[in-house]
This record gives structure tokens, sequence and C-alpha cells, in this order.
């Protein structure tokens, strides 16, 4: 794709975005999950059953909150950063009126849900009376990104960050598709995935458009520069750190004793997926990488060889 042959989906997002369309989403004092029980795997480990089952909603909500917290800081630190710019044409790499118009609609939506998630975050105190323990000031791409970006010559930045933000887009959509087919969890909860999920799909593909507009017109010399650090991003962006530190936090917040506390540390610290072609969103990230002809070059292939099936 050139950037001669991009669509806009202005009129697609005019008829269903969901600040558009979509009521406000208000938790429901039911007996359903606020989170799903497979996003936390600490309450299904051995020790959390037999010692403290009936901390489970506990740790259920400050999952959500944490959860909540990502998106807020993924949506407004990271993506409208990133979009905003390209928006207003003060990106390395140009783009014309139409998808500068598409990016701007990116930046409403995220802030939407930014918004829409920050309001769900204070009905759920209201609702369990459970205050958040401290939630980490950044996620996974907060590091990642600037790390990478130190890696390449200033030139190159904007293209890599692009690509970067990319790949999390159409990673998160996954996420959040998975989490609204959970029938275990309250109706509001799924209904406020379901109305992400429906504008992440269109920025998922928008994302992926404009790195193929790019890649096309890239030099051999400034593909193969930015290729060579993608497996850098990869391990930054999938470590799992951030969320261990604050599963600990939250074991630490939990009124059991220190014998308990330390069996349900180790475990929590045993959670991780190892960074390599088993990883569970590695599949989205290929998909990315195909969708957007990246993975079509011999610099790209090479590169991602350990992560290739």
């Amino acid at each position: 794709m050139n950037a001669l042959e991009y669509r806009s989906f202005a009129e697609a997002w005019e008829a269903r975005a969901t600040i558009r369309t979509r009521p406000r989403r208000q938790v429901e004092d039911d007996q359903r999950l606020i989170y799903p029980l497979s996003r936390q795997p600490l309450v299904l480990g051995a020790t959390f059953q037999r010692e403290c089952p009936q901390l489970r909603d506990f740790v259920l909500v400050q999952s959500l909150y944490k959860f909540i917290n990502d998106v807020v800081i993924f949506e407004t630190e990271i993506v409208d950063r990133t979009a905003r710019r390209i928006a207003k044409d003060r990106f390395a790499v140009r783009f014309p009126f139409a998808c500068r118009y598409d990016a701007m609609t990116v930046v409403v939506d995220e802030d939407y849900h930014a918004l829409v998630a920050m309001d769900f975050l204070q009905q759920s105190i209201a609702l369990t009376g459970i205050e958040p323990i401290a939630l980490p000031q950044e996620i996974e791409l907060s590091r990642a990104i600037p790390a990478v970006l130190e890696q390449v010559p200033e030139a190159l930045r904007d293209a890599l960050e692009l690509i970067c933000v990319g790949i999390a887009e159409n990673t998160l959509t996954d996420d959040v598709a998975a989490f609204a087919r959970d029938d275990s969890v309250k109706p509001s909860v799924k209904g406020l995935m379901a109305d992400h999920l429906l504008d992440e799909g269109r920025h998922s593909s928008f994302w992926a458009r404009l790195t193929r507009i790019y890649w096309h017109t890239a030099p051999e010399a400034d593909r193969q520069m930015i290729a060579k650090v993608l497996p850098l991003f990869l391990r930054q962006y999938l470590t799992n750190d951030i969320q261990q530190a604050f599963d600990c936090a939250l074991i630490d917040a939990l009124p059991v004793s220190d014998t308990v506390r330390q069996a349900l540390r180790e475990e929590a610290l045993g959670l991780a997926y190892p960074i390599n072609r088993q990883h569970p969103l590695l599949s989205n990230i290929l998909r990315f990488f195909r969708s957007s002809s990246m993975l079509e070059s011999p610099c790209v292939q090479d590169a991602l060889r350990d992560y290739l099936p």
C-alpha cells in the first residue's frame, strides 16, 4: 500500500465509534466476578486455594484496578502521543490528510477509553468499598519504547515509534477480545471490553496500514537498522517484571501469615511466560508483522528468527 491508496475510515467512525454510540457502563451489584479468574492466576494457585480462598474478590478487584490503570497509561501516554503527532503533521514520517484525520479519531477514541476506564474505576471503588493499593506508574511499553528508540539514529525514531505502537495496538486487541468473551464476569465489564474492542479493531488496522505505507518507502538501510532492534523491543515489551511486582505488593496487602505470604510470593514469581516463540502474545505480534508487510523483508525475518514458527 502506498499513501495514495489509503482510504479513510471516517464514515465508519461516525457510525460506530463508542463515543458516538455507546451508553455509560454502570457496574452491577450482583454475584458475578468483576475480573476473570483466568487473568489472575494467583487466585487459582494451590496455596491461595488452600489458605485464603475467601480473599479472592479482594485480589480480583485489585487486579481490575491495575488493568484500568494500565489502560489509562497506554491510551493517554503511549498511543495518544504518537497519534496526536501524526494528526498534527508533527511526525518525521509524513502522511496525507486522510491518515492524519483518522489519527485524530484515534486520539479521541483513546482519550475517551481512558475517561470511561476512570469512571468505571470510581464506580468499582464505590460498589466494593475497596480502595486500590499503590498502582504502577508505568507499563511495559513505558520502558520498552524509550529503550529501543535510543538504539537508532534520531532520524529513525519516529518510524520505530510508529512500529512499536502498531505492535502494541495489535496485541491489545486480542487481549481485550479474550476479556470480552468471558461469561463469568459482570455484564458491565464485558460491555466495557466489547466497547473498547469495537474501536481497537479499527485502530489495529490503522496502525498496520500506516506501518505498511512507511515500510514500502523506507530505504533498505533504514529497514535493516530498525529490524536489528526489534528483538530488544520484544524482550522489553513481553517482560513480566511490572506484573510480578504488582502481584507481590498485592500479596503483601493480604491479611495472611508470613509463611503463607512467602508461599504465595514464590508461586507468583513462577507464573511468567518465557519470552520465546511459545509466548501467548507472539502470534498477535507476528500477525502485525505480516499485515504491515514487514515480515516480507529478509532483514526482519532474520531478526525474528528465534520467534518464528
